[in-house]
């Protein structure tokens, strides 16, 4: 199972009233189990023809500091200016279809409600629209790039 998909299940399964969430894809198995408050979720991946592993063997912790030192330098990278944010986990994408316009380009000028760019969640598209009017200073998000609730991904001066 991809790395990704699996962030982004123990996200929904962090963010959401779930306690227990089992996904078979393929021959592989991964079971999510939510428990305290002041534990990190566990998660087991073990191919169908074995048995499941307890719990506490799961490797979560190698999983956390993947994730967090990708995060830092972007932060530190980020210019001044009004940040536009991703609302949620999942897929950027620039226009509305591959060989579209962009949606923006640097230099551009955009006023309050206007489309930024789209995020693919779970199989659906949410344009993102800013909240701020100005101008493009920096697109800080490849086209095609999986991306973080909270992540930066536009600058408007």
């Amino acid at each position: 199972m991809d790395l990704r998909k699996l962030k982004t299940l123990i996200d929904l399964v962090a963010e959401s009233a779930i306690e227990e969430l089992e996904v078979t894809e393929g021959e592989s198995k991964v079971r999510i189990v939510k428990s305290s408050p002041n534990t990190q979720n566990q998660v087991v991946m073990v191919p169908q023809q074995q048995a499941y592993a307890p719990a506490a063997a799961a490797p979560s912790p190698t999983l956390a500091p993947v994730a967090a030192p990708a995060a830092a330098p972007a932060a530190a990278a980020v210019p001044e200016g009004y940040i536009v944010k991703s609302p949620m986990v999942g897929t950027f994408y620039r226009s509305s279809a591959p060989g579209a316009p962009a949606f923006v380009e640097v230099g551009k000028e955009v006023k309050e409600g206007d489309t930024l760019c789209i995020i693919e969640a779970m199989k659906l598209l949410n344009e993102i629209d800013t909240d701020k009017g100005g101008v493009v200073k920096q697109i800080l998000v490849e086209n095609g790039q999986p991306v973080e609730f909270g992540q930066p991904l536009f600058v408007l001066g």
